[in-house]
């Protein structure tokens, strides 16, 4: 069984889901627990998929992300 791979094309932080599948593959040994913010953030935005403007980013929208990779890495 192969590993899957990351969506290509650019991440935006609209796309929280596909920014979550990043961070997964990218950092699969993250304690999720006692990650912060502004870590979350800077783990974002040096994804080398990510496209977006990092000013754009504020707090809801990092718990948001943050929310979908904890469930995400829960349940894999």
């Amino acid at each position: 069984m192969s590993k899957p791979s990351t969506p290509p094309g650019p991440l935006y932080w609209e796309s929280s889901y596909e920014i979550v599948l990043h961070l997964l593959e990218r950092y699969p040994d993250v304690d999720l627990d006692s990650l912060g913010l502004q870590e979350l953030y800077d783990m974002i935005v040096t994804l080398p998929a990510f496209a977006d403007d990092p000013a754009l980013a504020h707090d809801g929208l990092l718990i948001e992300i943050l929310r979908e990779y904890y469930e995400e890495a829960t349940n894999r």
